[in-house]
C-alpha cells in the first residue's frame, strides 16, 4: 500500500514538473529570472562558507587602524565600509536574509491568502462578507507605520519580519483568488461533484484549488519581490534583525554615516542586489501571468 502511494505521488510530481516546463517554455526573460533567483539561493546556502572575511571582521593595518583607502581593490572587490568591514562579504552573506524572508514570506502570504479566497468565494454569505470586510480594512492600513509598531511590540528578528509581511500582504491574493473561485464554482464539473456526494472540503481542495494554482504561483513570484522590498525597508529604518546582516541594514549604515556621496561602493552592491532579485521574481511571474491570461501570449 505504501509503495503504491509513493508511486502515485511520484507520478503526480513528474506531471507537476512537466507542467512547469511547459509554463516556462520559450519564456527567455522568465528563465533568466529563475537562473538569477537560483544563484541567490545557492549564495544563501553556501555564501557564509565561501566569503573571504566575516561580515563584521574589521580590516586593519599593522597599527590597528582602518585603511584610509576604502575603495574597491584586488583584495576587497567591493571596497570597505567606514568601519573597515568587507562590503563583498557582507553583500554575499546578506543574500541569506533576503532569500529566507522572501521565499518563506511569499509561501505563507499565498497560503493564507489563497485559503481565505477559497473559503470566501466558495461559501459566500456571511463568511464571504466577513473576510472581504477584513480584507478592505487591511487595504487601508499603511505598511511601514504598522511594520514599525509590530516590530516594536514583537521585537527585532527575521521571524517577526516574516510575520509583519504576511500580516498585510495576504490581502491581494485573497481578493484575486476569491474572484476566480466565484466563476469556477458555477462550472458543470463542480455541480457534478456535488451531485456525486463530494464534501465541501473535497470540492474546494481537489476540484477548485488545482484550477487556481497558476494564479497562486503568480502571486508567490510577486510576493517574493514584495517581501524582499519590505525586509529591506524595515532594516533600513533600523528595525531589522541586529544579529543578521541584510542589504537593507547595509544601506542603513551608509545613511547613518552620511556617506552616500563619498562611499558609492558601500551602498551600490546591496542596492543592485535588491533590484536584481525583485526584478527576477517579477520576470518569473510573467510566465505564470501568461498562463492565467493566455491573451498576453504573442504568437
Amino acid at each position: 500500500m505504501a509503495k503504491k502511494e509513493f508511486s502515485e505521488r511520484a507520478v503526480v510530481f513528474r506531471h507537476f514538473l512537466r507542467e512547469q516546463k511547459e509554463v516556462f517554455h520559450g519564456e527567455k526573460l522568465s528563465i533568466a529570472g529563475l537562473i538569477i533567483v537560483g544563484v541567490f539561493m545557492v549564495l544563501a546556502i553556501i555564501g557564509p562558507h565561501i566569503v573571504p572575511y566575516d561580515p563584521y571582521e574589521a580590516i586593519v593595518d599593522e597599527w590597528g587602524m582602518v585603511p584610509e583607502d576604502k575603495t574597491p581593490s584586488k583584495e576587497h572587490w567591493f571596497g570597505l565600509t567606514r568601519f573597515g568591514f568587507d562590503v563583498f562579504s557582507q553583500t554575499i552573506v546578506s543574500s541569506r536574509t533576503a532569500v529566507v524572508v522572501g521565499l518563506i514570506s511569499a509561501v505563507m502570504v499565498v497560503f493564507v491568502g489563497a485559503n481565505l479566497g477559497l473559503i470566501s468565494g466558495y461559501y459566500g454569505g456571511w463568511r464571504d462578507e466577513a473576510i472581504m470586510r477584513i480584507t478592505d480594512i487591511a487595504y487601508g492600513i499603511p505598511f511601514l507605520p504598522l511594520a514599525i509598531v509590530l516590530m516594536t511590540l514583537l521585537g527585532r528578528g527575521i521571524s517577526n519580519v516574516i510575520i509583519v509581511v504576511v500580516a498585510l500582504f495576504w490581502r491581494t491574493t485573497t481578493r484575486v483568488i476569491r474572484a476566480q473561485v466565484l466563476t469556477i464554482k458555477e462550472r458543470p464539473f463542480i455541480q457534478a461533484a456535488r451531485v456525486a456526494g463530494a464534501s465541501d472540503f473535497r470540492i474546494i481542495y481537489r476540484h477548485i484549488a488545482p484550477n487556481v494554482m497558476p494564479m497562486a504561483f503568480l502571486y508567490i513570484a510577486l510576493a517574493v519581490g514584495w517581501a524582499v522590498i519590505a525586509e529591506a525597508s524595515i532594516s533600513f529604518l533600523g528595525f531589522g534583525d541586529p544579529d543578521s546582516i541584510s542589504w537593507g541594514q547595509m544601506i542603513h549604515f551608509v545613511f547613518a554615516a552620511q556617506m552616500f556621496r563619498e562611499a558609492w561602493w558601500w551602498f551600490l552592491p546591496p542596492g543592485l542586489c535588491i533590484v536584481l532579485l525583485v526584478m527576477s521574481a517579477f520576470w518569473i511571474g510573467l510566465a505564470y501571468e501568461k498562463v492565467v491570461n493566455p491573451r498576453l501570449k504573442i504568437e
